[in-house]
């Protein structure tokens, strides 16, 4: 199958949807399907040879964050080339309502579309006055997966309509089978994510350090991102400083080695996230989860069965945990077992299946699934757009 893939947000800027999009063509190529992605990125960043640049991005504020985004004519005249060339039998576009090249290539692009709804964002002025552009690019969407039932929540409430539920996808065996480092190892609580970017928390859990380490000398903490260190620790004692390790932005290898060699990996998130991938690469590499009580990372650690939460924001709550978890191997031990076995769900050989399945669907099976049920009952499961009928497959494709 031909299957184009849009990437709303700059390939050269680490993310969730970034990753989930690279880690599904590359599963997609293995199946042996033909798959191209159109991005934004960068002149001089290095890219897949999947992956066809559609020029530089420039920082946005959006959803609590500053996404690095691609809009305008010329980037319209990229998508529209783009699209042409692939000839893609299936579209498959991300976030389609961000100002980006995933809105465009929505206006632009005919055939079977599908859409993936990543955000979770509580209904906003903004959403409501853009609701009439959006609108007609949606019901160009044949089908629509949300990642979490509160992405799902904020397409039903901003736009209407339904989508199937499909999470993130992981490579549970690449976490798995990593090997873990030594001196990352003793004693260690990990953090991934953006030092400056408050809705990931990192001041939360700094402000909690000194607690953790009054408790339990020695600990050390582990931050891996991108941003100012002497910014992140201004105001921490010297003691508490020195036990703090910035490691800086890291390779996927690095992030499995740190997540396998830690003895605790805290997301102490503030907000803004409709999944929680880092919680699942964590639960991968077996490492036991202390999280923010978020609706979302509730849902991905099963209501805290796989993982433990805390109070969104408190450090104290935060503190105590960590102590309590720290000083308990038999009850780190239950939640490693408990990570490892509920993560299994959301590897690529599952959820890659699902997506695959969606796509045959728009592609492929259309017309005779609207013979077997006239009512367009199938179209609601699959959160498909009830008002357009799907073009008919073409007998000539593969």
């Amino acid at each position: 199958m031909r299957i184009g893939i849009v990437c709303p947000y700059a390939w050269d800027v680490p993310g969730g949807v970034q990753f989930h999009i690279r880690d599904l063509a590359e599963h997609l190529i293995r199946l042996g399907h033909k798959v191209s992605v159109l991005a934004p990125a960068d002149d001089d960043t290095p890219l897949p040879p999947y992956v066809t640049s559609a020029g530089r991005a420039v920082p946005v504020p959006y959803n609590g964050s500053v996404a690095r985004l691609n809009f305008g004519v010329l980037s319209a005249a990229r998508v529209r080339r783009w699209l042409h060339d692939g000839a893609f039998e299936v579209l498959h576009i991300h976030e389609p309502v961000t100002p980006s090249l995933s809105l465009l290539a929505c206006w632009a692009a005919t055939g079977p579309i599908v859409a993936t709804f990543h955000t979770s964002n509580p209904r906003s002025r903004a959403m409501i006055a853009a609701e009439p552009i959006m609108q007609p690019a949606l019901e160009k969407i044949s089908a629509r997966i949300a990642v979490s039932e509160y992405a799902r929540r904020t397409l039903v409430e901003h736009f209407g309509g339904d989508a199937v539920l499909i999470p993130n996808g992981v490579d549970v065996g690449f976490f798995a089978r990593a090997e873990p480092e030594p001196k990352w190892s003793g004693g260690t609580i990990g953090f991934v994510g953006r030092i400056n970017e408050p809705r990931k928390g990192l001041p939360t859990l700094l402000e909690a350090l000194p607690r953790i380490l009054a408790a339990r000398p020695g600990t050390r903490l582990l931050v891996a991102g991108k941003g100012d260190e002497e910014e992140a620790v201004k105001g921490l004692p010297a003691d508490v400083r020195a036990q703090i390790e910035f490691l800086g932005m890291v390779s996927d290898e690095e992030k499995a080695r740190l997540l396998r060699s830690v003895d605790l990996y805290v997301a102490p998130n503030t907000g803004g996230e409709s999944f929680g991938i880092i919680l699942v690469e964590a639960m991968s590499a077996s490492a036991p989860v202390l999280a923010s009580d978020l609706d979302a990372f509730r849902q991905v650690l099963d209501g805290g069965s796989a993982g433990e939460l805390f109070p969104v924001g408190d450090a104290g709550a935060l503190a105590e945990a960590a102590v309590r978890l720290l000083g308990d191997p038999e009850r780190l031990a239950e939640l490693r077992e408990a990570g490892s076995r509920h993560v299994r769900r959301f590897d690529w050989e599952t959820v890659g299946a699902d997506i695959l399945s969606v796509y045959e669907t728009v592609a492929t099976g259309a017309a005779a699934m609207v013979d077997e049920d006239p009512s367009g009952g199938w179209r609601a499961r699959l959160g498909f757009a009830r008002d357009r009928p799907l073009a008919e497959p073409d007998p000539s494709k593969p």
